[in-house]
């Protein structure tokens, strides 16, 4: 018998394959014998996964067709392909406070799969289990209808998205800051094996926010879970973004008109003209430098906009803005510094998107923050607020300072990062920083660019939308590429709904997109990436 006969797993001759092993001890067949028999689908309500506490509460086939609930910004005419739909939980147990606890979990195997395992990041505090579509960051097509296995969790509590009470239970907390995604991870990987009767061929891991400190997580604490990782906006340090988003409103609030209570209003610090005006200023200053005005800031690191100039040299009008607004610009834009001078967290960069409504309202139309109420101090004490935001449970959750990154490296794995320039809630120049110290702390740019690269994204708020932005950019296809093919992603291509017609490259951080000087400017392949 020919020691090259091949055995497709799954089939017929699944049990032949066991026979011939025995028999005849051919080596093709025996290595496909240890294999696991595939499982159907509803066999996995009965699944046990060695050395976790798994219970599987639902596994269902589910039909073609549009998803049971539509992410933000994906089409209406999305429709998903035929998979098994499989939710449980992990570690089920009573905590603090007589309350219910468990991680949960819910994960998509398309019948017709591609071999690829993705794990979705999370968003706010979790809470709850998101449908496992994989559409962050990836384009028109989410992951599942590519045929990606795709899993999703809750992080270990139940709650609205900022409900952080689950806080008080010990456990619930380490869940959350990063026991969750490695327990996810591996019981997902073993589910995967069960249904599929084989390993993933590549595992990836895409997050935003949240998910985005996730990402991070993963490639510090589990380098050797995924190959491919990529980290958008992440909600790193988020005890310091928050003093500075506070930072800034109150920087506003100096200049706010008072209601009836007394109370500043940071949102009218600047009428509707203002923040025109403001932005026109941007764009006036920043716009051109990457070779074109064409309403997008790439070359964010030249811009150098000075409130100043919008200053009236005369009494107030549409047409300019007071001394007193150029310098609460200047002051809340530059960011929080202590009374010894110290940068407490970097500052934000002028954009396009400092005024946008909401629901995540740029900083100019802000209250002070992504939660809570409106924040309508006018005096702050920012030695105080640093030093309550170095708690020790922000620091064991946290991923701004951890760059050895060897193991991650040494295994070939790729990470990805990417930020909107607009963001409001956690200031891209922090990505920013975290990047370059990760080049110093592995042999330099060059080196670093080897294995990670940053993206920034101009306009963008948290993570999608903005003004005057292409929010939307396929990062896992380029990271794919990446490990599977040995490509580096030089740039991706970006579009939106800001601009229907218009594609521009991202490129990798420190350089930026530039027009040629000819051909179609809403084309992306008459731009490239300058230093």
């Amino acid at each position: 018998m020919s020691q090259s006969m091949s055995v497709r797993i799954g089939d017929s001759r699944w049990g032949a394959a066991l026979v011939l092993c025995a028999a005849f001890g051919a080596p093709d067949l025996c290595v496909a014998a240890k294999l696991e028999a595939p499982q159907r689908c509803a066999d996995l309500r009965a699944l046990v996964v060695p050395g976790f506490d798994v219970s599987i509460e639902e596994a269902t086939p589910i039909p073609e067709g549009p998803p049971a609930v539509l992410p933000p910004g994906e089409p209406a005419d999305l429709r998903l392909p035929s998979h098994c739909r499989v939710d449980g939980v992990i570690d089920k147990r009573v905590g603090q406070n007589g309350r219910s606890y468990a991680i949960g979990f819910s994960i998509a195997l398309p019948d017709q799969w591609n071999g690829r395992f993705l794990f979705q990041g999370g968003g706010g505090l979790n809470g709850t289990v998101t449908p496992p579509l994989g559409a962050q960051a990836t384009g028109a097509i989410p992951a599942l209808a590519r045929g990606y296995a795709v899993i999703s969790t809750d992080s270990g509590h139940k709650g609205a998205v900022f409900d952080a009470t689950f806080m008080e239970d010990q456990q619930a907390t380490l869940d959350f800051l990063y026991r969750a995604v490695g327990v996810v991870a591996q019981v997902g990987k073993a589910i995967v094996r069960s249904h599929y009767g084989r390993s993933a061929d590549h595992a990836y891991f895409v997050g935003c926010s949240t998910g985005g400190r996730e990402a991070m997580m993963m490639s510090q604490r589990y380098p050797d879970y995924f190959d491919g990782i990529v980290a958008g906006a992440p909600a790193m340090r988020t005890n310091y973004s928050n003093l500075a988003d506070r930072w800034v409103a109150i920087a506003l609030n100096q200049v706010a008109p008072r209601d009836d209570a007394g109370r500043p209003d940071p949102v009218r610090a600047f009428s509707d003209g203002d923040k025109r005006l403001v932005v026109e200023g941007v764009l006036k200053a920043c716009d051109a430098n990457d070779g074109l005005a064409d309403g997008m800031i790439f070359a964010v690191g030249a811009c150098r906009f000075d409130p100043g100039s919008l200053v009236c040299h005369a009494p107030k009008t549409e047409a300019c803005i007071t001394q007193t607004q150029a310098a609460a610009l200047t002051k809340g834009f530059s960011g929080p510094r202590d009374s010894r001078g110290v940068q407490v967290y970097p500052g934000f960069w002028f954009d396009t998107g400092i005024a946008a409504p909401g629901p995540i309202a740029g900083l100019l139309s802000s209250r002070g923050g992504p939660v809570g109420p409106p924040i309508t101090a006018t005096e702050m004490d920012v030695d105080r607020e640093e030093a309550a935001a170095a708690n020790a449970v922000s620091a064991v959750g946290d991923t701004a300072s951890w760059t050895q990154l060897s193991t991650f490296k040494s295994r070939g794995g790729k990470l990805l990062f990417y930020h909107g320039v607009s963001d409001p809630w956690f200031s891209a120049q922090d990505t920013v920083r975290y990047y370059e110290q990760l080049a110093v702390d592995n042999g330099g740019p060059s080196a670093v660019s080897q294995w990670s690269r940053l993206f920034l994204v101009p306009g963008m708020g948290h993570c999608r939308g903005g003004e005057a932005s292409l929010d939307r950019f396929d990062m896992l296809e380029a990271v794919v590429a990446w490990v599977e093919k040995s490509l580096p992603p030089d740039s991706v291509v970006a579009t939106g709904k800001s601009f229907p017609a218009r594609s521009r490259p991202l490129c990798p951080y420190p350089l930026h997109t530039h027009y040629k000087g000819t051909g179609d400017p809403e084309k992306a392949a008459n731009f490239e990436c300058r230093s």
